[in-house]
Parts: C-alpha cells; sequence; structure tokens
C-alpha cells in the first residue's frame, strides 16, 4: 500500500441505544420478516433478547447495519444464507486484523519517535 492509499474503518455507534421491533427492523431493511428470522436462525444478526416468539424481538443499529450488508451480499455475490453466514465471520475477521494491525502500526510509530 502506498503512501497515498488510506484504510476508513466506520464503526456504527448508537449512543442513543435505539432498539428496533421485527417490524421497523423490516420497514428498514425493506425485506420480509422471513428473511430476518433466517438471518436470525443462522447467527447472521440476533435479537437483544432470546425471546421465543419473533414478535418479541428487538434488534440493534449494529444488526439493521449487519442486514443490510448481508442483503448486499446475497443481491450482488448471489450468496445463499450459510454462504452470508461464513462470508459476514471472516469479513468481520478481516475487519480485525486490519484494526490490529493500525493499532501495531500506530505504537510501532510511537516507539520510533514518529
Amino acid at each position: 500500500m502506498s503512501k497515498q492509499d488510506h484504510i476508513l474503518t466506520v464503526e456504527v455507534v448508537d449512543q442513543d441505544g435505539s432498539t428496533f421491533t421485527l417490524r421497523e427492523i423490516c420497514e428498514r431493511g425493506e425485506c420480509h420478516a422471513e428473511f430476518v428470522i433466517k438471518l436470525v436462525d443462522y447467527g447472521i444478526i440476533a435479537p437483544l433478547e432470546d425471546y421465543p416468539e419473533a414478535r418479541q424481538w428487538e434488534f440493534d443499529v449494529a444488526a439493521l447495519s449487519r442486514l443490510r450488508k448481508a442483503q448486499r451480499l446475497q443481491r450482488d455475490l448471489k450468496v445463499n444464507l450459510p454462504g452470508l453466514a461464513m462470508s459476514l465471520e471472516l469479513l468481520d475477521e478481516v475487519e480485525e486484523m486490519r484494526r490490529e494491525v493500525a493499532r501495531l502500526n500506530n505504537r510501532i510509530r510511537q516507539l520510533m519517535g514518529e
């Protein structure tokens, strides 16, 4: 990577602690409840509390963001649900590694006096 290249990392933070019902997350994600339920079944997103009935579920902003990412992968790459789960897990690992590399690079710069 050249000095001109930069990696931009965006972290979803909701300071208000907004939550969404199943209906609201479907409206915001423009999808059917069946799709959200399948994403929960595959562990792609998770409700805040583990209620037995889907109508009692509440989701946070991070779940909505992950839902949209899953939709893009499915739309753009035609990935099935098991593939979505694996792809998102790998993307999470890559993001974590990028953060760790950036942290280590910053630490090296500090130690070298830059």
